[in-house]
C-alpha cells in the first residue's frame, strides 16, 4: 500500500448486519430484499443525522464510522428502535432483526473504505451481540460510561477471530419499556414464528443416531444476560412468605468483579431456596432486572412475592463488604437493613448471617435440623470457591470456547480442594452440556463423565441438590425414567425452590408416562421461573396435548417459541396440535419449519423416548394429520 495513498487516524466503527438473513432470502427472496431497501434508508438516514458516514453496505451488511462514540452509539440506539417500530407491524417470520457492534480504534483510510483490527473487532462484536442488540468494546465503554444516560453489562473478555488479544465486551441494556429487544416486540400478538436456523441439534442428532428431541434441554442456572420476563403481570402473589433476591450491585469499580457479586446474589437465592416455608424466585428469574432501576412494588406484582431483598457487594482485597435491605414489597417499607464488613475468608459465615436475618424477619418456623441443612458445607479453600464462581460465569456463556474455560476453573477448584462436591457437579454439567449442544463425538463417553462427576458430588455431600439434579437429567437421558424421579425428588427434598429440579421431574414424569404428575411438576417449575432458558413450554405444551386439551397446549408452546424460534421441538408439537384443532394452515407453516430445521426428520424417528406406546402414537397421529411423513 502506498504511504501517499492512506492515512490513519481514530475512528469509532458501527458494524451492523441482519440476524437470519439466508432463512429470510429462502422463504422469499422479493420481500427480503424490499424489507432490506426499505430498512437501509432509514439507517443510513440516521447515520448521516449523527453525524457519520457510510463506508460500505455489501449484502445484509452495513458498516459506517463516526468522529465520536457517543454520536455512534445514540445511532445504534436510534436505529435499534426503529428497527423495532418498523418489524411490529411486520409478520413474525418477516421481521427483520440486526445485531449491531461498535467499536473505537485506529484504522487506516484508503479511498474513502477504512481497514484494520479496528474494524475486525466491530465486525466481530456484532457477531456476538443478541439480535436487536447492540454491543461495544471496552474502548467505547471507558468513553461513554459517564457521557451517556445508558446502562451496561459486562460480559467478559471474549477471545475472537484473528485478533490477538482479549476484546472486553460489554452489552449496551435496552430500557425496559424499549421494544428493541426481539423477545418484548409485542409479545401478546406472536403466535407461531418460522424464524430459525439450523441448530446444533441436527449435529447432535447425527451423532446419536436417534430423533431423541427432548435432550437438548440444557439445564443451566444463569446469572445473566437471560431474556427478561415478557409478562409476569398476571402471576399471583404468594401466600406464604415468599421472596425475590435482586442481583447485588458490583461496587468494587472492577468491571472483571461482575461473577462475584453474581456468585454471592446466587449462593444467597440457593441458600434461602432451602427453607421449605419460603418461596423463592429462581436466579433466571431474578437476574432479568440486573443493570435496571426498579420500583420495588412493581418488582413484586410482577414476580408475585411480598418481600424484595437487594443490596450490594464490593471486594477490595482481603476484606468484603455488603450491604443489604429486605423491602415489603405492599407498602416499600424497609423490613430489615445491614452493613457487613468481613474478610474474604468469612464470607460464608457473612452469607450465613443474611440468610438468618431474613428468615427471623419472615417469621419463619424451622426445624433445628432444617437450619443445619440450609447451610450447605463449605470448601476447605477460598480460592477454590472462587474459581467455581468464575468457572460458572464462563459456562453460562455457552460457547465451546468459554466451556474450557469453565472447565479449566472447576478443575483448579478440584485440585485445591478434592472434596469440594459444587466444582464436581460443574464438570458434570460441563460433560451433559457438550452432549446437549452436539460438540463431541463420543456422547456416551459424555454421559458416563457426567454421571461419575455427579456421583462424585453427592458422595462428597450428599445434601447439594444440584448434584442429584445432574443424576436425573443422565437417566432421563438414558431413558432410566424412575431412576430419574427419585434423583430430582431427593433434589427438590433438599432445595425445594430449585425450579430446575422440577423441570428435570417433570421431563422424567412426562416420557415415563406419568403425564398429570409432569404438569404439577413443571407448572411449579414456571412458577419458580418465568424466564427459563430451559424447555419448560415445550414440557408440559406435550404434556397437555396427551391430555387432549389441545387450546392449553398451543398457547404454552407458542409461548416456548417465542422464547425459542429455532428449536425444531417446538414447531413439531405446534404442528400436531395444530392439525388436531383443524388449523390446517398453521399446521403446514409448522411442518414446513420443521424440514427447514431438520432436513432428515422422519416421523417414524420421533419420540422414541415415550415408556407409554399410546402417547408416542398420539403425536405421532398429529404430526400425520399435519402431513409429515
Amino acid at each position: 500500500m502506498n504511504e501517499e495513498s492512506y492515512r490513519r487516524k481514530i475512528s469509532a466503527i458501527l458494524s451492523a448486519d441482519v440476524v437470519g438473513y439466508s432463512r429470510l432470502m429462502g422463504d422469499n427472496e422479493e420481500e427480503t430484499v424490499r424489507t432490506l431497501t426499505r430498512y437501509r434508508e432509514f439507517i443510513f438516514a440516521l447515520i448521516q443525522e449523527h453525524r457519520g458516514r457510510v463506508v460500505d453496505s455489501p449484502g445484509d451488511n452495513i458498516l459506517a464510522e463516526f468522529a465520536s462514540v457517543v454520536d455512534a452509539l445514540r445511532c445504534a440506539r436510534d436505529v435499534q428502535q426503529e428497527l423495532a417500530n418498523q418489524n411490529a407491524e411486520l409478520p413474525e417470520a418477516r421481521r427483520m432483526l440486526f445485531r449491531i457492534g461498535i467499536n473505537l480504534d485506529d484504522v487506516i483510510e484508503e479511498k474513502d473504505q477504512i481497514y484494520g483490527d479496528g474494524v475486525n473487532v466491530a465486525a466481530r462484536l456484532e457477531s456476538l451481540a443478541n439480535p436487536g442488540g447492540i454491543n461495544i468494546s471496552g474502548t467505547v465503554y471507558d468513553q461513554v460510561r459517564n457521557k451517556l444516560p445508558y446502562q451496561f453489562e459486562f460480559t467478559g473478555e471474549q477471545t475472537v477471530k484473528n485478533i490477538k488479544d482479549p476484546v472486553r465486551v460489554y452489552r449496551v441494556v435496552m430500557a425496559p419499556d424499549s421494544p428493541a429487544r426481539p423477545e418484548r416486540i409485542a409479545p401478546k400478538k406472536r403466535k407461531t414464528s418460522k424464524a430459525g436456523k439450523v441448530l446444533l441439534l441436527l449435529t447432535a442428532i447425527a451423532v446419536l443416531g436417534a430423533g431423541f428431541y427432548f435432550w437438548v434441554n440444557m439445564h443451566v442456572r444463569t446469572l445473566s444476560d437471560k431474556p427478561f420476563p415478557d409478562d409476569l403481570s398476571h402471576t399471583p402473589i404468594s401466600r406464604g412468605a415468599s421472596i425475590a433476591v435482586l442481583p447485588f450491585k458490583n461496587l468494587s469499580g472492577d468491571p472483571d468483579q461482575e461473577y462475584f457479586s453474581d456468585g454471592i446474589t446466587n449462593d444467597i437465592i440457593t441458600d434461602l431456596s432451602r427453607f421449605r416455608e419460603l418461596l423463592v424466585i429462581a436466579s433466571n428469574t431474578v437476574f432479568g432486572y440486573k443493570g435496571k432501576t426498579v420500583n420495588i412494588t412493581d418488582v413484586g406484582q410482577q414476580l408475585g412475592v411480598g418481600y424484595v431483598l437487594e443490596g450490594s457487594v464490593q471486594k477490595a482485597g482481603l476484606d468484603v463488604r455488603i450491604n443489604a435491605q429486605l423491602i415489603d414489597a405492599s407498602n416499600n417499607a424497609h423490613v430489615w437493613a445491614e452493613r457487613y464488613k468481613r474478610q474474604y475468608r468469612d464470607i460464608f459465615k457473612l452469607q450465613e448471617s443474611i440468610v438468618q436475618a431474613i428468615v427471623a424477619k419472615l417469621a419463619i418456623k424451622t426445624l433445628q435440623h432444617e437450619q443445619i441443612r440450609a447451610l450447605r458445607k463449605q470448601p476447605q479453600d477460598l480460592q477454590a470457591y472462587d474459581y467455581v464462581l468464575r468457572g460458572y460465569a464462563y459456562y453460562h456463556r455457552r460457547t465451546r470456547a468459554a466451556y474450557a474455560t469453565a472447565r479449566e476453573m472447576f478443575a483448579k477448584a478440584v485440585a485445591l480442594d478434592p472434596l469440594y462436591a459444587t466444582a464436581y457437579v460443574g464438570l458434570g454439567e460441563l460433560e451433559y452440556g457438550k452432549v446437549a449442544y452436539g460438540w463431541t463425538e463420543f456422547p456416551a463417553k459424555a454421559l458416563e463423565n457426567a454421571f461419575k462427576f455427579g456421583q462424585k458430588a453427592v458422595e462428597l455431600d450428599e445434601s447439594n441438590s444440584y448434584a442429584h439434579s445432574l443424576l436425573s437429567m443422565v437417566y432421563t437421558f438414558q431413558n432410566q425414567y424412575d431412576l430419574a424421579i427419585k434423583a430430582a425428588k431427593r433434589a427438590i427434598e433438599l432445595n425445594p425452590n430449585d425450579s430446575g429440579s422440577y423441570n428435570e421431574l417433570g421431563w422424567a414424569y412426562l416420557w415415563s408416562g406419568q403425564v398429570d404428575q409432569a404438569i404439577t411438576a413443571l407448572e411449579m417449575a414456571l412458577r419458580l421461573d418465568g424466564s427459563s432458558p430451559r424447555n419448560i413450554w415445550w414440557h408440559l405444551g406435550i404434556s397437555y396435548y396427551l391430555k387432549e386439551r389441545y387450546e392449553k397446549a398451543m398457547h404454552i408452546l407458542e409461548e416456548g417459541l417465542i422464547k425459542r424460534p429455532d428449536f425444531v421441538g417446538y414447531h413439531i408439537a405446534l404442528a400436531a396440535t395444530y392439525a388436531r384443532l383443524g388449523q390446517k394452515e398453521k399446521a403446514a407453516q409448522a411442518a414446513a419449519s420443521i424440514h427447514r430445521l431438520d432436513p432428515f426428520f422422519n416421523v417414524e424417528s420421533f419420540g422414541t423416548g415415550f415408556r407409554q406406546p399410546a402417547h408416542r402414537d398420539a403425536i405421532v397421529a398429529g404430526l400425520r394429520e399435519a402431513g409429515l411423513k
